[in-house]
């Protein structure tokens, strides 16, 4: 007996009877749920924008070292909070005292040390791309930028004096994806909500565990991750359209504007 048409677990389309893998997303119809979880093809072509974050992160860590060992402050590989006030930390003393709102953006490029960069880089790398298969490029990026802003502000208002990491950012698109597994359901959504929820459980464990992390800011990313995965929606529900795409365009001006002016207070003229 052939086999029988199956729904695809991951985009929802028809497997036929004599196909081994869905024509749609090209999911294997023999997938484990935890294969599922993997970027598939479509997405490798259209995934710019992990990479290109990963690597602004990278060049601002750099920056931060540079200035470290002009300055002979910090260590090695760990800069010091005086690198990374002018770089563009956030918190109630960059804010407060000097009036740099634009640090809830800055913050989420700036890194404390080599392994809060790498744990947080190896993070983007694996969410990144999910993001994008599910929601698409333009609306990932305003995730991880609306995300880590809200997250920040919040890290803000609750007291927090000196900030940096793109956790906020990264809470944000894990958000974003609770969301979206939650509220698709099915075998691939269940599944999607069940990992993402193992997330959270680590990240809160680690927060009270850990001394100095900054759960405000975990927590603000958070919340703004979902708010913003249901107000844009994602592609089985609407494909991106032109607003989606003028908001990222919004976000990455913005994102470039305040990265510059970041440098140039260090590098004036």
């Amino acid at each position: 007996m052939p086999p029988r048409a199956i729904i695809c677990p991951h985009c929802g389309k028809i497997i036929a009877g004599d196909e081994s893998a869905c024509s749609w997303c090209g999911t294997a119809r023999s997938h484990p749920w935890w294969r599922l979880l993997k970027p598939t093809r479509d997405t490798a072509r259209t995934d710019w924008v992990a990479p290109a974050l990963l690597a602004a992160n990278v060049v601002f860590f750099a920056v931060s070292l540079i200035l470290n060992f002009v300055s002979h402050s910090g260590s090695i590989l760990t800069p010091g909070n005086n690198v990374l006030l002018l770089l563009g930390a956030s918190g109630t003393i960059p804010i407060d005292r000097y009036g740099r709102i634009w640090s809830l953006v800055s913050a989420n490029y700036l890194h404390g040390g080599v392994l809060h960069l790498l744990f947080n880089m190896l993070a983007l790398r694996q969410i990144g791309p999910w993001v994008v298969r599910e929601f698409g490029a333009s609306r990932m990026f305003v995730i991880y930028t609306v995300g880590g802003v809200f997250g920040y502000w919040v890290s803000y208002v609750a007291g927090v004096p000196l900030t940096v990491g793109a956790s906020a950012s990264l809470c944000g698109l894990i958000g974003a994806l609770l969301y979206f597994g939650k509220n698709r359901g099915g075998n691939y959504g269940n599944a999607v909500y069940r990992e993402v929820s193992g997330w959270v459980m680590s990240i809160f464990i680690f927060g009270i565990i850990v001394p100095g992390v900054n759960n405000w800011g975990h927590g603000g990313g958070l919340v703004g991750g979902i708010a913003m995965g249901m107000l844009l929606g994602y592609n089985e529900k609407r494909k991106e359209t032109p607003v989606h795409r003028a908001l990222a365009l919004a976000c990455g001006v913005i994102t470039v504007a305040v990265l510059l002016r970041a440098l140039y207070g260090v590098f004036p003229g």
